[in-house]
Order: C-alpha cells, then structure tokens, then sequence
C-alpha cells in the first residue's frame, strides 16, 4: 500500500550523517553492521511509522544481518529508507530482500575502489612527495576525504530518489564494474611498485679481469625483479593466513638489516 512520503532533505541528512559516524562501531559477528543500521535510520523510521508497532517492526527487521563497504551502504541505506516511506510497513520484506541483494556487489565495488585502488594511488603518492620533503600529497588525501564525506551523504539521497529502481538502473553493471575496479586495482599496485618497492643488489661477479654486476643481469632479464619478486612473497604470506601483517613487517625490517650489513641487497 503506497503512503504520501513525510521525510524531508533534513531527515535524509541526518541518516547519511549517523551513519557515517556509526557505520562499524556496532560491528557483531552474528548481525555485522544492523546495530548501526538500525541507530542511523531510527529518527527517519520513527517520523515514517506513527504507530509504535510498526516503527518496532520496522527496527527489528533492520536488525537481520547486513554487510557492506560503509560508503557503498549509504546508497543502499538511502533507496530502504525510501521504499519504506513509500509503501510503509508492507514493504518490510522486500526491504530484506533489497538489502541482502546489493550488499555482496556494494561490497565488491567498495572494497576494491575504496579499500584497494584509492588509498593504495593516494598513500603512494603523499608518502613518496613526503619522502621529498613535501606534504602537499598528505594534505590533497585529507581534502579529498572531507570531500568524500559530502560524496557519501549525496550517495544516501540518490538512493532515496531511486528506491528499488536502484537494481534495475543498476543491473549488471555491477558485477561489471567490480571486475573492471579489481582489475584496474591490481595493475596499479603493480605499477606503483618500482617507485615504491626499492630493492637491489651490489653483488659482482668476477671471472678473470671482467666484473659483472648481478643487478644489471637481472635488469636485463626482468626489470625490477627483486622489487617484484618481495612483493609477491610478501602477498603469498600475508594470504595464507599463517602470518600477521605486524609479523610480516618485523620479518622484512629484520632481513633488509642483515642483507645491507653483509652487502647482499642495497
């Protein structure tokens, strides 16, 4: 049953805005992020449901499970909150059914733009200008993260503005667009690791009067190689599981210091 709307730009506001202050601060390993969902929407579903049954109703069943990229979410959040203030209580299933849909595709897109792609560009660029004596990159990361913030509350009204048209508009963009992001991950984390990786070796090899330089063979070979060769080491370690990224760090300060102190790699 369809209800004249009520939520005004205001209430969407201040949804966006608890939740990106609230997004994983109830994180449970049996709800995940409801808690949160359930304190950011609870002002809007309150002027939504009158009736306190409904309104109960309404937070309970945003207490099931739901896990999603926090940024990703507030699009998917905005589009609940507008198909509940349009077919009120009724649409409580569908409101689910809706959320458990698009939080695997979100999460795909997020954590492979935002978690992956972005601070991994950003990082490297504020920590090789830092390097140089200039903070003009960590100063460009901190705008832009303020400017995200804006990004994340228009996110919460176009969601609210499309309603369940979301997965339609979207589609099969989706899975598209996560695949491209991954992709285009990956080959910017390796192209950033010549500039970021610095690994060599002074080792020689002598054979009469003629001295040879092993980096320079392997230059010849495969550029870069040591660079890329740690770093997948370091990856394949970090994957199995077997070994923290605090180990795995202590691991690699301990073995750059007893390779320089005995001229293996500079």
């Amino acid at each position: 049953m369809n209800k004249t709307p009520v939520l005004t730009k205001k209430d969407i506001n201040k949804a966006a805005i608890r939740w990106m202050g609230m997004a994983v601060n109830t994180y449970t390993y049996q709800y995940q992020q409801a808690g949160s969902i359930v304190y950011s929407l609870g002002p809007a579903l309150r002027k939504i449901y009158d009736n306190d049954d409904e309104y109960v109703a309404s937070l309970n069943n945003h207490f099931n499970y739901f896990n999603t990229h926090p940024w990703m979410a507030s699009m998917v959040l905005g589009a609940v909150l507008g198909i509940e203030d349009e077919g009120g209580i009724d649409a409580k299933e569908a409101v689910q059914s809706f959320k458990i849909g698009l939080m695997g595709p979100m999460a795909g897109i997020g954590d492979s733009l935002i978690w992956v792609l972005y601070p991994t560009i950003m990082g490297s660029i504020a920590g090789y200008m830092a390097l140089e004596g200039n903070m003009t990159g960590i100063l460009i990361w901190l705008l832009l993260n303020i400017i995200f913030m804006f990004v994340r509350v228009k996110l919460f009204h176009l969601g609210y503005r499309s309603g369940t048209k979301l997965i339609s508009t979207l589609g099969d963009k989706l899975n598209l667009l996560t695949e491209s992001m991954s992709i285009l991950g990956l080959v910017v984390a390796g192209a950033l690791i010549p500039s970021v990786v610095k690994i060599s070796t002074p080792l020689k090899y002598t054979s009469g009067e003629s001295v040879t330089e092993i980096q320079s063979i392997l230059d010849q070979i495969f550029p870069f190689m040591l660079p890329v060769l740690a770093t997948i080491i370091a990856y394949k370690l970090i994957k199995s599981g077997k070994i923290s990224v605090t180990i795995l760090i202590l691991m690699i300060v301990v073995l750059s210091m007893i390779c320089a102190a005995f001229g293996i790699l500079a």
